[in-house]
């Protein structure tokens, strides 16, 4: 049965025709039980506040802890994958860096090829003009020394 300041306070008692209590003081000591017990509702209504405002506060604080892990999961997802990401544009680079070094040394041997082939055509060709040349000379010499 809940009992409030107001029950307290409209409280009667029977009094006994001899020895009874004292109409003042139990007034007195109702007034003064009531006084506290509203104290004690107010206190305890003001307690129940705190409570649901801190209940609230453990609410949005405990949404924002599952934000922001969420969060971090998230970035460190992302973070991953750009790794991951990164990781395969720096092999994709050295690949293409490695085929473009293959494909500058094929053409500077293709080149050198060529080169050692002129060289050759042109020794061959200086060989023939020195062995013509000196065929020439030896006819012309061979001539003059017929005139002569």
């Amino acid at each position: 049965m809940n009992i409030t300041p107001l029950d307290i306070q409209q409280q009667q008692f029977k009094g006994k025709m001899l020895g009874g209590l004292d109409p003042n003081d139990v007034d007195a000591f109702l007034q003064m039980v009531a006084a506290e017990m509203e104290s004690l509702i107010r206190e305890n209504s003001e307690l129940k506040d705190e409570v649901r405002k801190f209940s609230l506060q453990l609410e949005e604080l405990s949404q924002r802890e599952v934000t922001l892990r969420e969060t971090m999961l998230a970035a460190q997802k992302v973070t991953e994958e750009m790794k991951a990401n990164a990781q395969k544009e720096a092999h994709l680079t050295v690949s293409e860096a490695e085929l473009k070094g293959e494909r500058i040394v094929a053409e500077a041997e293709n080149r050198l090829l060529q080169l050692n082939n002129q060289i050759y055509e042109a020794r061959r060709q200086k060989l023939q003009f020195e062995t013509n040349l000196k065929s020439m000379v030896e006819a012309h010499l061979k001539m003059l020394s017929i005139e002569e």
